[in-house]
């Protein structure tokens, strides 16, 4: 879990008018490329996708100024002081909007994502141990207005986790 990743896609990204990114096929191969290695350098991704070194460096920039993707050092949580995670699902009263804005600034919650279903928001929680995660979930994200309830998912274990959306 210490390598470097990519992540080919975010909420921010620019999109076409049917909504799909603004993305075409060389430059999806080099996102795959570096989605295998964060740190293979721009000659030899030029080699795999038949461009030169020159021209990979100006399409990773393009595609790191528009918010395509981002390369990122991946840890594994635990190996850094992080014994707990969760996911938790938060329903809301009224509009979500507010919440999922005061749980960005929770420096333990990892994402937020606004979903359809049993819960109105879904929650990735990183935290040093029980502890830490009880005091966020109890005075800090239940306590938040709107929070109508809560429910936590304590990971046991993580089986997968991959960063290769948008390529396979």
């Amino acid at each position: 879990m210490h390598s470097e990743g990519v992540a080919s896609r975010s909420a921010d990204s620019p999109r076409t008018g049917n909504g799909s990114p603004s993305v075409d096929a060389v430059s999806l191969a080099i996102i795959e490329q570096l989605q295998e290695d964060g740190r293979r350098p721009y000659a030899a991704i030029g080699k795999a996708v038949g461009l030169s070194e020159a021209a990979v460096r100006q399409r990773v920039q393009k595609l790191l100024d528009q918010g395509v993707m981002q390369i990122v050092a991946v840890t594994d949580p635990l190996t850094v002081g992080f014994r707990r995670q969760a996911m938790v699902g938060i329903n809301v009263e009224g509009d979500t909007d507010p919440v999922a804005e005061a749980l960005t600034a929770m420096p333990e919650v990892e994402y937020i994502v606004i979903t359809a279903g049993s819960f109105d928001l879904m929650v990735e929680v990183v935290c040093e141990d029980d502890e830490q995660l009880l005091d966020v979930i109890q005075k800090r994200i239940r306590t938040l207005p709107g929070v109508r309830s809560t429910e936590s998912f304590v990971y046991l274990k993580l089986k997968k986790q991959t960063y290769m959306w948008g390529t396979r």
